[in-house]
C-alpha cells in the first residue's frame, strides 16, 4: 500500500497498521505491560525484510528545498525475546528506495540510530505510522535529513524512569535505558544481511538525556558489565558496539554533576534574581577540583585541566571560537550593532575574545538550584532515575545523602555499580574501552545551563587524548537542545562511514 505524508505543517493521511507488525504483536503492544516472559513466536529476533509498508513523504532540507522520498517502513514489535514492556522495547526501520524519483540502494548505507529520549523518561515508537521527520520548531529532524540523504534510519524506543507497574514497582530506572539501546544495536547486528544498511556503520544520535545515553552507548560498546541485564531480556547475541556517536548537550556524569554545576554556574543568580545557598554552592564547587584532578585530563595550549585552568580551556576551545563564528557570519552592520550591545566582547583581526567572568554575566540566570541534580528534596529527574523497586527516588551522591541522613550515611550497595553503568567517563579511563566509538560529534549551546559546560568539555578532552576523531563545538547564544548545523552532521556521517575505525 502507499501512503503520503508531508512534513512542514501538512497533515498526514490516516494509516493502517504497518505490514511489519503482526496482529498478535499489535494487540500486545496496545495492552498494558505484561512484565512477564513473552511468546518466543511473537518475539522472534529475525527481521523480515519483506514485512514493510511503502510510504512517501516530502522532506525539506536546510536550504529550503523539498525532496520527495519513497521509503519502506517496518515496525519491529520487540528487539528482545523477553521484553519487560514491548510498547517501549520496540523499534522502527525506515529505508529509502527513491529520492526525487531516482532509485536508491540503501543496502550498505550508514544506519542512523536516533533516540527520542528526554529527561530519562520512557520513549515509545510503537504507535508511529512513519518516520519522525519533523524536528524542533517545525523544522526537519535529523531522521528526515538522513533519510533524504539515502541513509537507513532506525528509531528505537526504550524504558524510562517513570514507568511503574500495578504493584508499584519502577521498571524503567537505571540502567534500563542503556540496556535497551544496547539490545536494539544487538538486534540490528544479529540481523546483518536482513536489515538494510551497514550494521557495522551505526551512528547514534540523541539530545539531553538522549545525548547522555548516546554518548554512553558509544563509550561502553561490548562492555561485559551489561551482559546480565541483556541476557535477562533475551537480547540477541553478539556486539553492541557502534561506529560513531552524535551527542547534543548530554546530561551525564551524574555523580559529579552537582559539583560541576556549581563550579560553572555557582555565581549566577536564579531566574528570580536570588542566589542559591552560598555554603552549599562553595562546598560543591570546591569538591569539583578533586574530581578534575582524578581524571588527569590535558588540553593543547592549556596543559593539565584543573579547577584553575578549566575556564581557560572552555574559553579557548569552545566559547571564543563559537562567538567568532557567530560574529563572522553577520553583516558588517549587524556585527557592529552586536558588539555595541555587548561591550564585554572584543573583536580583533577576525577573532572574538572575552573573560570567563564576562561570559558568565552574559549567560545570565542559571536554570537549577543547588544541588542541581541530587537535590535535597529528591524531586529531580535524576533521583528518580536511581530509584529502585517500589522506591521512587534515592540520593545517589554522598553529599546529598549525608546532608539528609548524617555523616555516617552510606550509599545503597547497588548504587556505585549503577552509576558506573550510566556514565561514559569510566569506560574511557586509562587506555579506554577498545570497542568504543572512534568518531564523535559533540554539540551544545553556550547559554545552556541545564548542566555544566565542563561535562561536554571533559568528554571531548578525554576522547581527544585517546586519539579519537572528535568534532566538538558550541552554538553561540543558544540554549538547551539547540542544533544549528544538522546538515553538517549528515555530511559528517558520510565522511566517518568511510573510515574503517
Amino acid at each position: 500500500m502507499k501512503r503520503r505524508t508531508v512534513v512542514r505543517g501538512l497533515t498526514a493521511a490516516a494509516a493502517a497498521p504497518a505490514a511489519g507488525l503482526t496482529a498478535a504483536a499489535a494487540a500486545r503492544a496496545a495492552a498494558p505491560p505484561s512484565r512477564g516472559p513473552a511468546s518466543p513466536a511473537a518475539d522472534s529476533l529475525v527481521f523480515d525484510p519483506k514485512a514493510y509498508t511503502e510510504l512517501t513523504t516530502t522532506i525539506e532540507d536546510t536550504e529550503g528545498m523539498a525532496h520527495e522520498v519513497v521509503y519502506r517502513f517496518t515496525k519491529v514489535a520487540s528487539y528482545v525475546a523477553k521484553p519487560v514492556d514491548p510498547a517501549y522495547q520496540s523499534l522502527n526501520v525506515s529505508v529509502p528506495v527513491r529520492i526525487d524519483g531516482k532509485a536508491v540502494d540503501a543496502g550498505r548505507a550508514p544506519i542512523l540510530l536516533a533516540n527520542q529520549i528526554g529527561g530519562y523518561m520512557p520513549s515509545s515508537v510503537a504507535a508511529a505510522i512513519g518516520i519522525n521527520a519533523s524536528g524542533v520548531g517545525g523544522g526537519t529532524s535529523r531522521q528526515g535529513l538522513a533519510l533524504a540523504a539515502g541513509y537507513v534510519v532506525v528509531e528505537p524506543g526504550a524504558r524510562g524512569r517513570t514507568l511503574v507497574d500495578s504493584s508499584g514497582t519502577y521498571y524503567g530506572t537505571a540502567p534500563a535505558v542503556i540496556v535497551d539501546l544496547k539490545a536494539a544495536v544487538r538486534y540490528l547486528k544479529f540481523n546483518k544481511g536482513r536489515v538494510p544498511g551497514d550494521v557495522d556503520r551505526i551512528v547514534s544520535a540523541g539530545v539531553s538525556a538522549g545525548g547522555a545515553v548516546s554518548a554512553l552507548l558509544g563509550a561502553s560498546g561490548d562492555s561485559p558489565l551489561y551482559r546480565p541485564y541483556l541476557e535477562a531480556l533475551g537480547a540477541a547475541p553478539g556486539s553492541d558496539a557502534i561506529h560513531a556517536t552524535g551527542t547534543w548537550c548530554p546530561i551525564t556524569d551524574l555523580e559529579h554533576a552537582d559539583m560541576a554545576y556549581e563550579w560553572c554556574w555557582g555565581t549566577n543568580p536564579l531566574r528570580d534574581g536570588s542566589l542559591v545557598d552560598r555554603a552549599v554552592s562553595r562546598e560543591l564547587a570546591t569538591s569539583y577540583g578533586d574530581y578534575l584532578a582524578s581524571l588527569h585530563l590535558k588540553a593543547t595550549g592549556v596543559g593539565p585541566l584543573t579547577a584553575r585552568t578549566m575556564d581557560t580551556y572552555l574559553l579557548k576551545t569552545f566559547m571564543e571560537p563559537s562567538a567568532t563564528k557567530h560574529l563572522a557570519s553577520l553583516s558588517d552592520a549587524d556585527r557592529t550593532a552586536y558588539l555595541a550591545a555587548h561591550p564585554f566582547l572584543t573583536w580583533s583581526h577576525g577573532r572574538a575574545a572575552f573573560t570567563w567572568v564576562d561570559f558568565l554575566n552574559h549567560v545570565g540566570p542559571r536554570k537549577k538550584n543547588a544541588p542541581a541534580f541530587d537535590d535535597f528534596a529528591m524531586t529531580s529527574p535524576e533521583t528518580n532515575l536511581f530509584g529502585t523497586g517500589t522506591t521512587k527516588a534515592r540520593h545517589f551522591t554522598l553529599y546529598s545523602l549525608r546532608h539528609a541522613n548524617g555523616d555516617s550515611a552510606r550509599l545503597a550497595p547497588d548504587l556505585p555499580a549503577k552509576l558506573r553503568l550510566m556514565n561514559p567517563m569510566p569506560h574511557l579511563a586509562g587506555a579506554g574501552n577498545g570497542h568504543r566509538s572512534r568518531h564523535w560529534w559533540i554539540r551544545l549551546g553556550t547559554k545552556d545551563t541545564d548542566t555544566s559546560h565542563t561535562v561536554a568539555g571533559n568528554l571531548a578532552a578525554r576522547l581527544t587524548a585517546l586519539g579519537d576523531d572528535v568534532n566538538a563545538a558550541c552554538y553561540w547564544d543558544a540554549g538547551h537542545g539547540a542544533d544549528e548545523d544538522p546538515a553538517d552532521f549528515i555530511r559528517w556521517i558520510a565522511a566517518v562511514a568511510d573510515r574503517r575505525r
